[in-house]
């Protein structure tokens, strides 16, 4: 059994995977510091959860875009189960071929998303993670990494507007019933939600625009059944894709 942990700038995924099934997954924020105990607690706590102990993991691999938690976590991992995990990072096998400008600049995550979805669904793809930014990343059909698209998630935009404007309250990131709103709250939820709708739509027409082949349109992250609700143009919703792509990696470099 093998633990794939994604640590990404809002929240952690501890994932369990064995005979290549994910038999637990569990989040945690990653804003809240914590120490090396604090991150042996919690792992104990989930192992027990999903029926495991510490003796039972065989190897961790982590992707992170957060130094600071991978310091800490490193740190857990090594005290508590006594090894030393893998990294994704500059030198690490994926079976993915990167044409950017500055390669070791793509996330770590943007990276194993690619990985996750090629190797689930084959390519052409175009890779979209809903998290604290909304990334966009087209692998092509023979396995390459050509081209991405950075902006904010719908969570960061709304937070954004509601602590720079000091009579917008903070809101709850949902579907409204409808754009027809009556009070400030509700204009909020309806401005926030079909802005970013239009915008997830508007880019992945301008990618069909560009792009000479067709594609499939691959949602991912924390909040992709948030935007599935809105739009047709995506064709495949796999909450679990890093986890995923996180497998594929062990398993070409173990």
């Amino acid at each position: 059994m093998i633990i794939a942990m994604d640590i990404g700038n809002t929240n952690i995924v501890f994932g369990f995977l064995e005979d290549n099934k994910i038999t637990g997954r569990y989040r945690v924020a990653t804003k809240n510091p914590r120490t090396a105990d604090e991150y042996g607690l919690l792992l104990r706590q989930f192992l027990a959860m999903s029926g495991y102990r510490f003796s039972d993991v065989d190897d961790v691999i982590i992707a992170s875009v957060v130094p600071k938690a991978l310091q800490v976590l490193k740190a857990a991992i090594l005290q508590y189960l006594d090894i030393e995990p893998i990294v994704v990072g500059p030198g690490i096998r994926t079976g993915i071929n990167v044409r950017l400008d500055e390669p070791k600049t793509l996330g770590a995550d943007c990276l194993v998303n690619c990985v996750g979805g090629y190797y689930e669904y084959g390519g052409p793809l175009l890779i979209i993670d809903f998290g604290t930014a909304t990334t966009y990343n087209f692998v092509t059909g023979d396995a390459t990494i050509v081209c991405g698209v950075i902006s904010a998630g719908i969570r960061t935009q709304s937070e954004a507007l509601w602590n720079s404007a000091a009579q917008l309250p903070e809101i709850e990131i949902v579907k409204p019933k409808t754009i027809l709103a009556h009070n400030t709250r509700d204009a909020m939820q309806a401005g926030a939600y079909y802005s970013f709708i239009g915008g997830v739509e508007h880019t992945i027409e301008q990618f069909k625009n560009e792009v000479p082949d067709d594609f499939r349109v691959v949602a991912t992250g924390g909040l992709s059944g948030l935007a599935d609700k809105g739009t047709d143009m995506i064709d495949i919703i796999d909450p679990d894709l890093l986890l995923k792509g996180l497998h594929y990696i062990y398993n070409k470099n173990c």
